[in-house]
């Protein structure tokens, strides 16, 4: 029997228990898992230490190998989201709609999906997310990640199935893969009988396959190539701000700005205090030929404007009016997070109207696109697909519902 099979069977047969479980009983969990990980920190720490002498040996860079990083900060931010998962509302068992209808008595409630499967790259922190938001809705989740990250993902995994024997919710609710082949990750996608749900995190290579070779229904968790407009009227102080901490608060994730529109009106007031404060965190101005007659940069290409560069890069590029910035959007857009920076609230409205995207924003930073900011205590990833659950994958997202109908001896006539 091979590993993903037997794992595979292993969450099925945990998916009743957590099914039936009360909410304590899975809170309780959730808080012994957070003891488990402040006891194992040292060992996970170790093992993390690792994956990134691998990295750097592999060349990868910087913004990439931050994303592998954990720290005792992080470790500890870690531990407080199991803390905060447990103390958000159980979404199983909410009663969606109530109806009487044929001397029926109709409920819609919230369910748990089923056993999930997460296939995911670099972000160890994905590990536990991924294990904690699934089993506080009720579902047992199949780990795979990636390379760069194995030993990491195996010491979380370990720390986290510690905490579980110390609660009534069965080990095997959380199983990881720990063979990295990638022949696992094709058996994986067919395993539609122990499988609800698949969810792919990561590059767009990763996403596309899974999405493109899955049996199993997919949450398609996108690329970030995210926007900010800076229209005639804003802030030029704050604007700059936003698009310094949207840039290089942590570049190498999804929700970072890729691509900056300047209103032409403003463009030689807020180019060279912009390009002086890029230049503090050594980022690289790709622009577009009005921007390099303002500042010293590298020319932008066409394939700049739709690239997720996860990087110290951005590209900027002048445009006439909103209505170019929502055209621009649109055309390169890849539907994850935009913003615009504006004290007009019409353009404000127009913006928030015609741009399609997850998350769009009025004067705040990109970088609030994330389950823990929006108050959902972590997520799994961010859905930029329409159906079912769109931006950051939550607990109500990892559930679905189901219709109890209640009679006396009912027939239909």
């Amino acid at each position: 029997m091979s590993e993903v099979l037997m794992k595979c069977r292993n969450v099925k047969e945990a998916e009743y228990s957590l099914r039936t479980m009360n909410t304590r009983s899975k809170n309780e969990a959730l808080l012994q898992i957070g003891n488990s990980l402040r006891k194992n920190s040292e060992e996970i720490l170790i093992e993390n230490e690792k994956d990134i002498q691998s990295a750097r040996a592999k060349g990868i860079r910087e913004s990439m190998i931050d994303r592998l990083r954990l720290t005792e900060t992080r470790m500890e931010s870690m531990i407080t989201s199991c803390e905060k998962v447990a103390g958000l509302d159980d979404p199983v068992g909410e009663v969606v709609s109530s109806s009487l209808e044929n001397d029926l008595r109709i409920t819609q409630v919230r369910v748990p999906i089923g056993a999930i499967g997460m296939i995911y790259e670099s972000r160890p922190n994905v590990t536990l997310d991924a294990s904690i938001l699934a089993l506080k809705a009720g579902n047992p989740v199949l780990l795979r990640g990636g390379s760069d990250a194995v030993y990491s993902n195996i010491a979380i995994t370990k720390a986290i199935k510690a905490g579980l024997r110390q609660s009534t919710l069965p080990e095997t609710a959380v199983e990881i893969i720990e063979d990295i082949n990638r022949e696992n990750v094709m058996e994986m996608m067919k395993m539609k009988k122990y499988l609800s749900l698949i969810i792919p995190r990561g590059g767009a290579s990763l996403i596309n396959f899974v999405v493109e070779n899955s049996l199993i229904p997919v949450i398609e968790t996108g690329v970030g190539n995210c926007h900010i407009y800076v229209d005639e009227d804003a802030s030029v102080e704050k604007s700059i701000d936003i698009i310094v901490n949207a840039k290089t608060q942590r570049p190498g994730t999804c929700n970072s700005v890729e691509t900056v529109l300047i209103h032409e009106k403003i463009k030689d007031v807020i180019l060279p205090p912009l390009k002086k404060r890029l230049d503090e965190d050594s980022v690289e101005i790709r622009g577009c030929r009005q921007t390099a007659a303002v500042i010293d940069c590298t020319d932008a290409s066409e394939a700049d404007w739709g690239k997720e560069f996860l990087d110290y890069i951005l590209a900027i590029k002048v445009v006439s009016d909103v209505d170019e910035a929502i055209r621009h959007i649109m055309r390169y857009s890849t539907g994850h997070s935009e913003a615009i920076l504006t004290n007009d609230l019409n353009h404000a409205t127009r913006f928030t109207t015609a741009i399609d995207s997850a998350a769009v924003y009025v004067n705040a930073s990109t970088r609030f696109t994330d389950g823990e900011m929006f108050g959902f205590g972590g997520e799994i990833g961010i859905s930029t697909q329409k159906l079912h659950a769109r931006g950051p994958v939550g607990l109500k997202e990892l559930t679905s519902t189901k219709y109890i109908v209640l009679g006396d001896y009912a027939i239909r006539k």
